[in-house]
């Protein structure tokens, strides 16, 4: 049994205040990439994981790896007392790169296993168990494109996209979250101005590009590869728009069509982490 976990992009996202715990109310649109991870479940015996894949090493050090956590808090819901499968975790999304590896991982393991243990668990029901793990876990248990308020975990309808492909970049430095909203200077941004729809991928990048992410000035003050990599993106041809997804350092551009994302791609220096292609499309 096999269960992708896409990545998570940030086309737009806006931070709107702080909460008096201390977290930062947000607007974003969040839709899903061509880049993933793979989880697999290889057989029965007690609950376990196994990593592999190109980023893997990053992982290692790990001892409460969030598919754990989400299979444990599956089996919790459940009332699972001896939870079961061996799951094996291909990694090939760089590790705190801003494209939500993590919470991408933690909500395929609550879908595989939904499904292994035979539990039929609506969406709804795996949001409801995501939450507590991570806010940005919940947008994932579906993989459709959502718009995420609050500190991330309240979701609406995105707008209606047109047809485009996305170009991710990442310049091979991993940056932490809590470190990039430490670094934000200035005030509070309004929502996001989204329209209902977009007619085209023109129309969309138009519109996308009145609006922002409030944490690119703060994750470039950190990580200053991350100007040279936008730089590098929206000089290539057809590329609507070029920005920071999440926390960084993962960059994207928007293109209409997968053909000029792919030739983009091919342009990035070899030892940046690139992948393109449409946008994820999940099961029926």
């Amino acid at each position: 049994m096999f269960e992708p976990a896409p990545a998570k992009v940030n086309l737009c996202l806006h931070v709107l205040g702080r909460r008096g715990d201390g977290y930062h109310l947000l607007d974003s649109l969040a839709v899903f990439g061509p880049a993933k991870d793979v989880l697999r479940l290889e057989g029965p015996g007690a609950l376990s994981l196994r990593l592999e894949g190109k980023f893997a090493p990053g992982l290692i050090t790990e001892s409460d790896n969030l598919v754990l956590r989400a299979a444990h808090a599956l089996a919790g819901a459940a009332g699972m007392a001896a939870p079961w499968g061996g799951l094996v975790l291909e990694k090939n999304l760089p590790v705190a790169s801003g494209i939500g590896g993590g919470s991408a991982d933690a909500a395929a393991a609550l879908r595989l296993l939904n499904r292994a243990w035979g539990l039929e668990f609506p969406p709804e029901r795996l949001r409801a168990i995501a939450l507590p793990l991570g806010a940005d876990i919940p947008v994932c248990v579906e993989s459709r494109p959502a718009r995420m308020g609050g500190v991330g975990e309240v979701m609406t309808a995105a707008p209606a996209l047109p047809p485009v492909a996305l170009l991710l970049v990442n310049p091979g430095e991993a940056l932490a979250t809590p470190a990039v909203f430490r670094a934000r200077q200035g005030g509070f941004s309004g929502p996001a101005p989204l329209p209902p729809a977009w007619a085209d991928a023109t129309a969309m990048a138009a519109n996308l590009a009145r609006c922002g992410n409030d944490l690119q000035a703060a994750a470039i003050s950190l990580c200053p590869a991350i100007a040279t990599v936008l730089a590098a993106i929206g000089a290539q041809p057809g590329c609507l728009l070029a920005r920071m997804s999440g926390s960084g350092a993962t960059c994207f551009g928007l293109f209409a069509t997968t053909a000029e994302a792919e030739a983009a791609a091919s342009a990035m220096p070899a030892n940046w982490w690139s992948h393109a292609g449409p946008l994820y499309e999940p099961p029926a």
